[in-house]
């Protein structure tokens, strides 16, 4: 199991996130930290994905 993911293996493996969706929060600046080793790659380190999942737990519906 490698440490690094694409952007599909992250659609994957976070379910309701798309290839798409992950390239418009990266335009955003939004979303879990990214790794950029070249102008057309990019990629996320597992654990920073599952801390940015991690991060939106919620234990309601209110606004906090």
């Amino acid at each position: 199991m490698s440490d690094y993911l694409t952007p599909e293996q992250v659609a994957d493996i976070a379910p309701g996130f798309s290839v798409g969706a992950l390239a418009q929060m990266r335009y955003k600046g939004i979303g879990p930290k990214y790794l950029k080793p070249s102008a057309k790659k990019v990629l996320y380190r597992r654990q920073d994905v599952i801390d940015w999942l991690e991060a939106s737990e919620r234990t309601g519906t209110a606004a906090a």
